[in-house]
This record gives structure tokens, sequence and C-alpha cells, in this order.
């Protein structure tokens, strides 16, 4: 499915704990951030919502982002930027990886 994979050091850190169809997240997580290594499929679709700042990276495949009601197409090395409260939502055209960082220490918690 997907072109490119994710090195062992990535693939040993902890699945995100997100029970949405479509969506794999590993998670390395830092004092007051957070970085998520998303593997998604084409039926994963985000629905809209907000939390703190965000900022990612498209690794491979494309990805549309509606980001404060103004939708935007997303390529391999495109990267985007969510300001903290701000409503936005995914919809994925192809498999998509991407690197996300998050500004907020919790924004996910590892699977149990």
């Amino acid at each position: 499915m997907f072109q490119t994979m994710y090195p062992e050091m990535i693939e040993s850190l902890p699945d995100i704990d997100l029970n949405l169809k479509g969506v794999r997240g590993k998670l390395l997580q830092a004092g007051h951030q957070q970085v998520v290594f998303f593997e998604l499929t084409p039926e994963a679709e985000i629905p809209p919502h907000s939390h703190g700042a965000q900022w990612g990276i498209v690794v491979e495949g494309e990805i549309e982002l509606t980001i404060g009601g103004v939708a935007r197409v997303f390529k391999p090395g495109d990267s985007y930027t969510i300001p903290a409260g701000v409503i936005h939502s995914a919809r994925m055209l192809t498999p998509v990886k991407a690197i996300d960082f998050f500004n907020e220490p919790a924004r996910y918690r590892p699977k149990a």
C-alpha cells in the first residue's frame, strides 16, 4: 500500500490510542510537545475539530486539508500549519504518510 516505510526506530514507537478507521500513528513524546508519524488510508476521514497548534509535512500521498474553512490539497514535501483553536478536517485522496508536531503534551496518548 505505501511506497516508503518508516524505519524500525519509528516503527518501535508506541501506537497512538485513536479509534478512527484507516488511521495509524506512532507517538514520539517530548516534555511539552508530541510528534506523530501517521499512516492514513483513503477511507480515513478526520472530522472537524480543534486543539493546540499543529505543524505537519506530507511524506507520501495526497491529503485534502480544510483549515479555517479553506480547503487545499497537500502533496509530498508540502507542509501545513494549523494555529491553536482553528477548526480543521482532513480527507485522504490516496494512502498518506505525514509527520505532525503538536504543541501540547497530551494531544495523543499511547495505546495501552
